[in-house]
């Protein structure tokens, strides 16, 4: 006799929320820009990002963005990870580098939290601001896809909301840190879709994937 089919370990398909949010991760020039030392290869996620905000703005989903900004004494905190990541030490108060670059900018309306860790989540409101809105789902886009992205998608699982994370609309400074960390989201923490399919989403159409 055959054997029977084994249940998937890992990679199963995980359900859409009903309402989902926009949370664009640290697309400032210090991630967009060279000759930044953080500078990612961004122009493909700048332009799906500035597709996924129209249809967000066009739908009534709210859009929340991100950035990473060092005060003296928020140096102090976030020590640890600077000591890793020195480029951070060029994100000061006021610098170009911490202005979320012109082609994804924000309206007045729409939150803009500063962050000092890789998570949307450490730290800042964005719960807070999720659970005001009741949303179940957030689309995450920006980056690093391999650093900030993925612990977004990490602790936004953790808080109970499903993640969408489309593939055009982040960004990475190599390729293989970026498609390692999407197919760890796809396998354990959240749905890695086309732009097409987020758009959907977005529209409230569900999407296909």
């Amino acid at each position: 006799m055959p054997e029977p089919a084994q249940p998937a370990v890992l990679g199963g398909t995980q359900t859409r929320g009903r309402r989902p949010c926009l949370v664009v991760v640290d697309l400032t020039y210090g991630f967009t820009e060279p000759p930044s030392p953080l500078a990612c290869d961004a122009g493909e996620a700048l332009a799906a990002t500035a597709q996924l905000l129209a249809a967000a703005r066009e739908h009534d989903v709210p859009c929340v963005f991100t950035r990473i900004e060092y005060t003296d004494g928020d140096r102090a905190a976030a020590a640890a990870f600077i000591e890793k990541v020195p480029g951070l030490e060029t994100l000061t108060p006021g610098s170009r580098a911490t202005q979320i670059d012109d082609a994804v900018a924000p309206r007045a309306e729409e939150s803009v939290l500063v962050k000092l860790f890789p998570s949307a989540f450490f730290g800042t409101p964005l719960a807070s601001l999720l659970a005001a809105r009741g949303c179940d789902c957030v689309v995450i886009v920006g980056a690093s896809t391999s650093g900030c992205v993925r612990a977004t998608a990490v602790d936004a699982l953790q808080h109970g909301y499903r993640v969408v994370v489309p593939r055009a609309a982040v960004a990475d400074r190599a390729a293989a840190p970026q498609e390692a960390a999407l197919f760890d989201i796809q396998a354990k923490y959240g749905e890695v879709v086309e732009l097409d399919d987020a758009l959907a989403l977005l529209r409230g159409a569900g999407g296909t994937a």
